[in-house]
């Protein structure tokens, strides 16, 4: 059986606001702050996640 294993960002800095994701097998996107592991997580279907990567290169999330 493959074990699931969340991915830190490589955007992700030395201050620990990191992000991790995880593919499911079924196919299910999770994200969730690696500071807070066992904390709420975002899930996203494939549509919704390639939708909101599109989203955070355009940058549709800066707080700037």
């Amino acid at each position: 059986m493959l074990k699931n294993v969340w991915t830190k960002s490589t955007r992700s800095g030395a201050n620990g606001q990191c992000v991790e994701v995880l593919e499911t097998k079924s196919g299910i996107f999770a994200l969730r702050r690696s500071k807070d592991p066992d904390g709420p997580k975002l899930l996203f279907n494939k549509q919704e996640w390639a939708a909101f990567i599109v989203g955070a290169r355009d940058g549709e999330f800066d707080l700037d």
